[in-house]
């Protein structure tokens, strides 16, 4: 049977370094320098849609290797800063993101590719983690998706439902627009923006006035219920979204199952009691001292 394995025991010099990884990921300045590389970016992206760049192309071809570098170098002290627990790094999804975002980049085949391209345009979507706002509300995007799958549900129902009438009623006479079910559906959505709508409806008064009814209740289910049941589930995973990026935020970095704020106004609260102690201490230790130098003071 083999001895166990005894974990090698960490020298100063790598706990340094970790300490110092994890101060620079949570320094402003740290976030501040990347947010300005991504712009810088997201600046070189759009110049290279422009044709005959002639001269500039080497020198954005160099940026790239420049922001490639930058990122990964991003990428080593975030994981340094995770010291003996790199795998904890993965635990996070925005963490999780970057990472794949910038290995990406690196994979073979990809050399001057559509998905090469693809890649690059998703850094610029890494602003999101730097910016609480968009991470809430991306967050809230995310929580929705449930609630919006039923919402499709419903849309698709009341589309297919509403394409099925355009089309026995309208066939004939507008064969372009509602000729299939297919363009029946696909004329109702673009409905959706009510742009369309006085013209279908004048298209629809020369074939009958009863046809009025098919597009108001049409408007009326689709732009007021459909929207305002959309509206209501973001805001509720708005506010999911908030309360979960504040319990967050109340982190347990000492593993102990009470968040950090919790333990700091415990630990308040049991300096202010000591406090209160020594100083109710002091007082019983001065009584008792005067009343020694008074017996004193009788006897002599």
């Amino acid at each position: 049977m083999s001895p166990p394995k005894i974990p090698r025991q960490r020298t100063a010099r790598e706990e340094r370094f970790a300490r110092r990884c994890a101060a620079i990921t949570d320094s402003r300045v740290f976030d501040v320098v990347i947010v300005a590389v991504i712009g810088a970016n997201a600046v070189a992206l759009g110049v290279e849609t422009y044709p005959h760049l002639g001269e500039f192309r080497p020198l954005l071809v160099a940026l790239e290797w420049v922001f490639r570098a930058v990122f990964v170098v991003e990428i080593a002290i975030r994981l340094g800063a995770y010291d003996r627990r790199p795998q904890d790094f993965f635990k996070h999804g925005w963490n999780v993101f970057d990472f794949l975002v910038i290995a990406a980049a690196f994979l073979p085949g990809l050399h001057d590719s559509t998905a090469l391209r693809i890649v690059r345009i998703a850094r610029v979507l890494r602003l999101v983690r730097f910016s609480p706002g968009l991470r809430t509300i991306v967050t809230a995007l995310l929580r929705s998706l449930p609630g919006v799958g039923g919402f499709l549900a419903l849309a698709l129902v009341t589309l297919y439902v509403y394409g099925m009438a355009g089309w026995l009623i309208f066939h004939d006479e507008f064969p372009d627009q509602y000729g299939t079910l297919g363009q029946a559906v696909l004329t109702l959505f673009v409905l959706l923006s009510q742009e369309t709508l006085p013209d279908l409806i004048q298209q629809g008064l020369t074939v009958s006035p009863w046809t009025l009814v098919y597009y108001v209740s049409y408007v009326l289910i689709t732009a007021n219920l459909l929207l305002n049941i959309l509206i209501a589930v973001i805001v509720n995973s708005m506010e999911e979204a908030r309360r979960l990026e504040i319990s967050e935020g109340m982190a347990d970095r000492d593993g102990d199952g009470v968040p950090d704020e919790v333990d700091r106004i415990a630990v308040t609260q049991r300096i202010d009691d000591l406090r209160a102690a020594l100083a109710e201490l002091e007082r019983e230790l001065r009584i008792e001292r005067d009343d020694d130098q008074a017996r004193r003071a009788r006897s002599g």
